[in-house]
């Protein structure tokens, strides 16, 4: 979009935000005039660039000048961004993001810390709770799990303790130690040398392990004693004796949950440990005399896993003004306080949420929303908050108190900028910043900004077809093959649930946020079908779902279950699209058959950044290092020898078709579908990635800078260039989070071609695109929480859409208009 930029003094006083010259990411040298103290939504198709101008250019630079103000010694406290590559920036005010993140790996982390309404409860039971006769007052830290005084000495505020058994830690008695009986050792080096070290000890490791004495298996698994011997390594003439430690199973164990920060190994280790509430607390956290304390006949531990829906009525009797009696004054203020901030919660979709609900529990839609409230009880004035889809995980019905609290936030005086690609939060917005034409290198521009009734006029915008919501179209629905039904399903707020679901369609599960779709499809069909078990929503991450199912029929006619989360890709950044999707393989390979390569004898290897030989030693293949600045907060560069390449100068020195490596590592999946369409393997993944809408991503993305929609898809297009025989069941959870419409018209394509192969496909979604174009539908409620975890309707698409008790109906009802299939 091209005009006049203005003076910077009269851009700093006409009420807009101006920017010049921006040229973050994709982003092409733009220019854009957008106003203070309205709602203003960027939208364009994924990869477009809108991100990167209203976070990666307006936020940063904002964050960037404030952070100027603060003495150079606290801003090493402070975690900063960067600075943003623009010419120009006037008229900007301070800036909150409110962005995506999931909840932090800690489970003490809750939706009452998080808010900080735990603050309050704390507050209300310490100072009006209801006493045993004869007992001290306690003080608000004794209602907190998370401090000394308040946490059960037994289980340090878990709630649930961790235990081991003989039976836990040797599976197989039969076998002998040298055979592997004591499988929580580790294994490779390690549990070759605890089995070397045992036999110093006078230990038989080659009877069966159930035949030694008690005293010696107690001893070997449980003891905590460590002694030291000189070891001579058997069946090794060249090694030298050394002086190895003992370490008991139990003890390695322990000591493997307490201190290692490999997932991996935390998994392994916490799977030869039982796991149960602890009998000192009951399971709460909690001590006892914290416990004994009451508010409303509820103790702290009963208060907090009630719904805040329920909360909120429990409340409002107490939420009176008094007047004269000083402890019914402390119960009022601090219930008006708490009412007042549970239901910006309820407004916002989030009534079915407890306040012990662990953050890592809940998805990123769900913790940005938990945010935005307590942003509005701030009360900040003049303020850009800059929100990322803010509507992701949102069922329709619970979008407009969504945007009357977004309403509310700028009727306090400040800005709101959402990324959005919901169609009826853009509409209702009173700007739009259309970015694009297309997503990566074809995007970058802005298109239009103005007024939302305008874009219609622009026809290279891809969104502007979308603001008015046109019918579906008619469709020939498939029939079920066979059915797959769940009886007697108990899990979360799921109770006695029986459930039919068809095979070799495409199903959809609908309902309000909350209404146990994630776990009717991830948590007790991924279980009854013999798929993956998930984490519950209560439980650590890798603890194992444990869905109560009476009785499970259908399941033999499935060959093998999928389940598609949206969980990373990989933890660190040496994971990207090339690797996960494994057509770096065939890339590597192809480098190492290179004249140059031959002549020199690399292999594949050396064309891989994450093994000595081809790369950096400097930077180890990382491709920056960290720079340590005197009073300022340290930060990243390139590394000075490869110059963020990752590769040493002898690797890029072999090339294909004019590009070394790291070039490769560099084009986008649409601009390296066409550069490697000579490598058949490597062409197949990469239309599959465009495909389902990610053609705008580097082969080199690293996987801790994509989103979790993207890395659901990334999944998706990894299993879709696989040839599968037998029947496999896809399972899907929202996997339109962070899609354009016009990209999730892609993704439903794909998915289709999934059940025409002979697959079956069910997806939990709140999308009425994806809904309308499925061949049947499951819908819960009729509300969230313990208002929900029912079957209120089942059939087509148009048979949930006729169903009155179906808060999903009217929804739907709208995008099948003019459809009589």
């Amino acid at each position: 979009m091209k005009s006049i930029a203005p003076s910077q003094a009269a851009a700093n006083h006409d009420g807009y935000i101006h920017v010049r010259g921006a040229n973050e990411n994709n982003l092409d040298n733009v220019e854009v005039r957008i106003p203070r103290d309205a709602i203003v939504a960027f939208t364009g198709v994924s990869g477009s660039g809108k991100s990167s101008l209203a976070f990666g250019t307006i936020f940063a630079e904002s964050q960037r000048r404030f952070l100027e103000s603060v003495a150079p010694y606290a801003r090493r406290l402070i975690a900063q961004g960067h600075a943003p590559k623009v010419e120009f920036i006037s008229g900007l005010p301070p800036a909150v993001a409110l962005q995506q993140r999931r909840g932090t790996a800690s489970s003490r982390s809750s939706v009452g810390t998080l808010t900080t309404l735990s603050n309050s409860v704390r507050m209300l039971y310490s100072r009006a709770g209801d006493y045993p006769q004869g007992a001290a007052r306690l003080d608000s830290d004794a209602f907190s799990t998370n401090t000394a005084v308040g946490a059960c000495q037994q289980c340090h505020g878990v709630g649930t303790v961790h235990s081991v058994s003989e039976q836990s830690l040797v599976p197989e008695p039969s076998l002998s130690i040298r055979d592997g009986a004591i499988a929580a050792w580790p294994g490779a080096w390690q549990g070759k040398n605890l089995r070397d070290i045992t036999t110093h000890l006078g230990h038989d490791i080659d009877v069966s392990f159930g035949s030694l004495p008690k005293e010696t298996r107690d001893w070997l698994l449980f003891t905590e004693e460590q002694p030291v011997v000189e070891v001579t390594p058997e069946r090794d003439r060249v090694a030298k004796p050394y002086k190895g430690r003992f370490w008991s199973a139990e003890r390695y164990v322990r000591h493997t949950v307490a201190t290692s920060k490999s997932e991996n190994l935390r998994a392994k280790a916490l799977a030869f440990m039982h796991s149960q509430p602890c009998a000192e607390c009951s399971g709460t956290g909690f001590r006892r005399d914290s416990l004994r304390v009451k508010f409303a006949e509820l103790d702290i531990a009963e208060f907090n896993a009630r719904s805040l829906q329920s909360l909120a009525e429990l409340l409002r009797p107490f939420a009176t003004v008094a007047g004269g009696e000083a402890q019914a004054d402390v119960v009022s203020m601090i219930s008006i306080d708490l009412l007042a901030r549970i239901e910006v919660l309820l407004e916002l979709g989030l009534g079915y949420l407890s306040l012990d609900r662990s953050t890592p529990t809940l998805s990123p839609g769900e913790m940005q929303r938990l945010r935005i409230a307590t942003q509005l009880r701030a009360g900040l004035f003049g303020v850009i908050y800059v929100l990322d889809e803010p509507s992701a995980g949102l069922h329709p019905a619970d979008v407009q108190p969504l945007i009357e609290v977004l309403s509310a936030l700028k009727d306090e005086g400040n800005s709101v900028f959402v990324v959005e690609h919901n169609m009826d939060v853009v509409t209702r917005a009173e700007w739009i910043v259309d970015v694009g034409p297309g997503a990566g290198s074809g995007g970058g521009q802005v298109l239009y900004s103005g007024e939302v009734a305008g874009l219609a006029q622009v026809e290279e915008s891809v969104t502007r077809r979308f603001l008015d919501a046109s019918p579906a179209p008619a469709r020939n629905l498939r029939n079920a093959t066979d059915w797959l039904e769940l009886r007697g399903v108990n899990l979360h707020n799921l109770v006695d649930v029986d459930a039919k679901f068809p095979l070799g369609v495409f199903c959809a599960v609908t309902g309000v946020s909350g209404s146990g779709k994630s776990s009717l499809v991830s948590g007790a069909l991924a279980q009854g079908a013999g798929g993956p078990a998930v984490p519950a929503q209560d439980e650590p991450e890798d603890a194992p779902v444990q869905a109560v199912i009476k009785e499970v029929t259908g399941a033999g006619q499935i060959n093998r279950v999928v389940l598609m989360d949206q969980k990373p890709i990989g933890r660190t950044p040496r994971s990207n699209v090339a690797t996960y999707t494994g057509l770096f393989d065939a890339v590597r390979k192809t480098f190492a058959d290179q004249p140059l390569a031959r002549e020199r004898s690399y292999g594949a290897g050396r064309f891989s950044f994450n093994v000595a030989g081809g790369r950096c030693e400097n930077c180890l293949g990382e491709g920056f290092l960290e720079i340590e600045l005197l009073f300022l907060p340290g930060t990243y560069g390139p590394c000075p020898q490869c110059q963020g390449t990752r590769y040493n100068e002898q690797t890029l020195e072999v090339e294909y078709q004019g590009k070394n490596i790291a070039q490769v590592l560099e084009l986008s999946v649409a601009q390296a579908e066409e550069f490697l369409a000579g490598i058949p393997a490597a062409a197949r993944a990469l239309a599959t990635l465009r495909e389902v809408g990610l053609g705008y991503l580097s082969l080199g993305q690293p996987a801790t800078e994509m989103s979790g929609g993207e890395a659901q898809r990334i999944k998706l297009a990894t299993e879709l260039q696989r040839q599968r025989r037998g029947h496999t069941l896809y399972l899907l959870d929202e996997p339109t989070t962070g899609l354009h419409p016009a990209d999730v018209q892609l993704l439903v394509a794909q998915l289709h071609q999934l059940v025409d192969q002979g697959h079956t496909v069910i997806v939990v979604e709140h999308h009425m695109d994806v809904v309308a174009a499925s061949d049947w539908v499951i819908d819960l409620g009729p509300a969230g929480g313990d208002g929900g975890g029912r079957i209120i309707a089942a059939g087509t698409p148009h048979q949930v859409a006729q169903n009155q008790a179906s808060r999903t109906a009217q929804f739907l009802a709208l995008r099948l208009a003019g459809d009589d299939s």
